[in-house]
């Protein structure tokens, strides 16, 4: 039987005065990791031309953290949303609901997206967002500054939901791991990719991975052991991880239900060695 996709949303609040101050939360100079109990109401903020809005900011272009894109998990109140949502006409973005609806127009065209809904908005796109349902919508908002290559189109603008696409199974893992790509990995248009990676209980990363991508992982469902650099790390759904270029990874989900998380990395471009070449 199929099980059906969760998704972990923070709801803020704040803590009580008996709580303890000791958390998970850790920054170093090869990881980061935001738990969800960090996620409060004190530290949200608020956009230009967004409208009964606001999000936490869970990454940013920062010396010694993110560099290559910035992470948001916005939400929007029954008839919020914004009709001048993006002001950075260099910036592509992808928007991944995980609680609540909204309604997306690209170019005239209504989409409506539900738990789940993904959309991938290339720069310079005309479009806006507005929540005309009567509950209150979540979702991640993933940002980067698209590298154009001479002599290679821009992507276009596309809407989906993961419940149409079939997990692609690691090889050797019979399914213990597997990976959803809303966009296939050799289409050098795409300068990133935004994925849901998933472990049934007893999945692993058999190996500490060491490349050239930067990660940020939002985990939607489920808990796990993450290896962080030097570090095994107990994360749980609602935890964010930020992992620079080249810092070790690998993961063991040992259950009692699945392990996913919502996965951004850059990708198909050259280093930049010059300003000339960037």
């Amino acid at each position: 039987m199929t099980v059906p996709p969760r998704y972990y949303a923070p709801t803020g609040g704040h803590p009580d005065q008996t709580e303890l101050t000791t958390d998970r939360a850790v920054f170093t100079e090869a990881y980061a990791v935001l738990p969800r109990g960090t996620m409060r109401d004190i530290v949200t903020s608020a956009l230009p031309f967004w409208d009964q809005t606001r999000l936490w900011v869970i990454a940013r272009p920062l010396s010694g953290f993110a560099e290559t894109f910035s992470q948001y998990i916005v939400e929007v109140q029954p008839g919020g949303g914004s009709e001048r949502p993006e002001l950075d006409a260099g910036a592509e973005g992808v928007l991944f609901v995980v609680g609540g609806g909204v309604t997306v127009t690209i170019a005239g065209q209504a989409h409506e997206m539900g738990p789940g809904g993904y959309a991938f908005l290339p720069p310079g796109c005309d479009w806006t967002l507005r929540n005309t349902t009567a509950e209150v919508a979540v979702f991640h908002w993933i940002r980067k500054a698209y590298e154009r290559v001479d002599g290679i189109d821009v992507p276009e603008p596309f809407v989906t939901n993961e419940t149409e696409l079939v997990g692609q199974e690691m090889p050797g893992t019979k399914g213990a791991w597997t990976t959803q790509r809303f966009v296939d990995p050799l289409d050098v248009r795409h300068d990133m990719h935004v994925n849901i990676v998933s472990f049934e209980p007893g999945g692993a990363i058999p190996f500490p991975e060491t490349h050239v991508m930067e990660h940020g992982l939002y985990v939607l469902e489920g808990k796990a052991v993450y290896l962080l650099n030097k570090d095994w790390v107990e994360v749980q759904e609602g935890d964010f991880m930020w992992l620079r270029a080249f810092c070790p990874q690998a993961c063991y989900a040992g259950g009692p239900g699945r392990f996913r998380y919502l996965l951004y990395k850059d990708v198909n471009r050259h280093a930049t060695l010059s300003r000339q070449f960037g």
